[in-house]
């Protein structure tokens, strides 16, 4: 059996650590990327099971690589939730607007995050991948 496979596509390095810390602890593989330049370009050569992507990123924003991800047929059907400090209702509909399959708030609930992984990647860490 494989290990699910979540890419991490944040620019803060404390976030990203916790992330990957949180993640490897309850049984993924993690990769990660600072931008959203080089999370798109890991998205393309390993196709994760599931993205978190902070929106806010410098260069392309994460709104922007996710219309990316979404036009690539390799990539479209990613599960990809948004990771952000912005917590108005208004730019949480943005981000749904925009494609993205859940909206994470920063900082980020340990239970509730791993609730949205379950969900979107069928449960079992363990499981067996793509």
């Amino acid at each position: 059996m494989s290990t699910l496979h979540i890419l991490i596509v944040e620019d803060d390095p404390k976030s990203r650590k916790l992330l990957r810390d949180v993640l490897g602890e309850s049984g993924y593989k993690t990769s990660e990327a600072e931008n959203a330049e080089d999370g798109v370009r890991i998205a393309k050569e390993t196709i994760p099971d599931l993205i978190l992507m902070d929106i806010r990123l410098p260069g392309m924003s994460g709104i922007d690589a996710l219309q990316v991800l979404r036009k690539e047929e390799s990539t479209s059907a990613i599960p990809v939730i948004a990771v952000t400090a912005s917590v108005m209702e208004s730019q949480k509909a943005e981000a749904m607007s925009a494609g993205f399959d859940a909206v994470q708030n920063k900082p980020v609930n340990i239970r509730s995050l791993l609730g949205l992984i379950r969900k979107y990647t069928a449960g079992d860490p363990q499981q067996e991948t793509k």
